[in-house]
């Protein structure tokens, strides 16, 4: 429970309470109003709720719902004159994140927390850090492709990083399930629209960058994205950070007064002896490693968890158990066809990520490759011609473009855009569960691989803003083995 003012101290303290208007007129009739629930689902109110008014399509008339439903506070922007007070801020999701700690009596001070931002090897690293951690600790985790609050049971995540009223609410279970630790992916986006304002982590993990969510409704430019990624360091008490990434020295330098480690190229946390599966690491986890990801940024993504698990009490030896027991869902899962042909399916679902599968894939399967790829609708839309842009660094590669996430846009027209920015011709199949059939029917040899790119464990394809039915890539293969 929440008393209004405790909501106000706590808002005033932000310099993000303006008044309290209802229709109008400045109200001061509030001592006594207290709320048992947070929401920001106009459908989800009633007398005791203390309703968030966010989002540019929100409407007057679902504020008008609520109010018949029994709602008799809301927080907001601007006031809708709805007959019942207005607590106006001036940043809404700001407002959102440092109520929610509070009405869920901060349960990030009562864990331990570990981020991981990058533009690619998020839920990898965030599984390797979960099985190393799990071995002497009880952690949480809220992953892209699969989060659980208890250790036991594991649900899919809607976004990378959730809304922050429903993050400290999950934050706030974890606690009452006795968990120690919390993994969390974070976004770019998380930082931009303030799901984690406010949010100190114990760990900050920045794997790599790369241009990507650049668009109409994610980042103007590449500059405001890496900003966004950065912010981050700034909100974590220590940092682990890939030396070889992009831009690495204006990282280095923001980070230079806070307890840091660095690994990869300009380290000495290093991988040696790298080969299928196993590493020697040099540095702070010296020793050898047994790994199931193939592919040298696979074996990055674990040295990162192992430091910065080191840094979380973790010891040498889970380290390296954890490492090892490592497996990810819809991360270069392996099939084996009848003609022994692989088929690899993996999530890469942008440019630099498409390239380093293909590289890997290239290296263990000498013979024809094909590839299933798509590009998602209303987002990402410079992928399309990064993609393009490594396919032609990859002539022999023969490409099959299919459905991915089209949403609101036409799927053949999508995969029209992709097409124009390769130099050779390729199949257009927008059917994704034909296509991967077409393509199986394409292998000869045990040389051979199909790279299925792009969904990864996701079971539904989103079309028309809501998750549609598909048995998802690894299943579909499965059928038609």
């Amino acid at each position: 429970m929440i008393s209004i003012e405790t909501t106000l101290d706590i808002l005033k303290a932000d310099k993000n309470f303006r008044e309290i208007i209802a229709n109008g007129s400045y109200y001061f009739n509030w001592s006594d109003a207290s709320f048992k629930k947070l929401s920001y689902d106009s459908r989800d109110t009633d007398a005791d709720t203390l309703f968030f008014v966010k989002g540019a399509a929100f409407k007057k008339e679902f504020l008008e719902d609520a109010v018949q439903r029994g709602l008799t506070f809301y927080v907001a922007e601007k006031d809708y004159e709805v007959g019942i007070p207005a607590v106006i801020v001036n940043d809404i999701k700001q407002a959102m994140s440092l109520v929610a700690q509070a009405f869920y009596q901060n349960p990030q001070e009562k864990l331990k927390l570990l981020a991981f931002t990058g533009t690619k090897g998020k839920t990898t690293a965030a599984y390797f850090a979960y099985h190393i951690l799990k071995r002497s600790h009880k952690p949480a985790m809220l992953s892209t492709m699969n989060t659980t609050l208890d250790g036991k049971t594991f649900f899919k995540s809607t976004l990378t990083t959730p809304e922050s009223l429903d993050l400290f609410r999950m934050m706030a279970e974890a606690v009452t399930n006795g968990m120690t630790h919390l993994i969390m992916e974070v976004s770019s986006q998380a930082f931009l629209v303030k799901r984690v304002y406010g949010l100190t982590f114990d760990v900050g993990v920045f794997l790599n960058i790369s241009p990507d969510h650049i668009g109409p409704i994610e980042h103007p430019t590449f500059e405001d994205y890496f900003y966004h990624k950065r912010l981050l360091l700034d909100n974590s008490r220590a940092v682990v950070i890939n030396s070889g990434m992009d831009h690495f020295e204006l990282v280095r330098d923001q980070v230079a007064q806070k307890e840091h480690d660095f690994y990869g190229a300009v380290s000495d946390n290093t991988l040696q002896q790298q080969k299928a599966f196993t590493f020697e690491a040099q540095g702070k986890l010296a020793g050898h490693y047994d790994i199931q990801l193939i592919g040298g940024f696979n074996q990055e993504n674990a040295l990162a968890a192992g430091l910065a698990c080191l840094r979380l009490d973790a010891s040498l030896e889970d380290i390296k158990k954890g490492i090892a027991d490592t497996s990810v869902p819809g991360r270069m899962e392996v099939l084996t066809q009848k003609n022994g042909a692989k088929i690899f399916v993996d999530y890469a679902h942008n440019g630099d990520s498409l390239d380093k599968l293909l590289n890997v894939v290239s290296q263990h399967q000498t013979g024809q490759l094909f590839l299933i790829l798509g590009a998602p609708g209303n987002k990402g839309e410079s992928r399309r011609k990064d993609f393009g842009t490594v396919l032609n660094r990859y002539p022999n590669v023969e490409v099959i473009l299919s459905a991915d996430d089209p949403n609101f846009e036409d799927p053949l027209v999508i995969c029209q855009e992709i097409a124009s920015h390769i130099d050779r011709d390729v199949r257009i199949i927008t059917d994704r569960q034909e296509a991967i059939k077409q393509a199986m029917q394409l292998t000869a040899s045990a040389n051979d691989a199909l790279v299925i790119a792009g969904k990864g464990a996701d079971a539904f394809q989103i079309i028309e803003g809501k998750r549609a039915a598909y048995a998802g890539d690894i299943t579909v293969a499965k059928q038609f083995l």
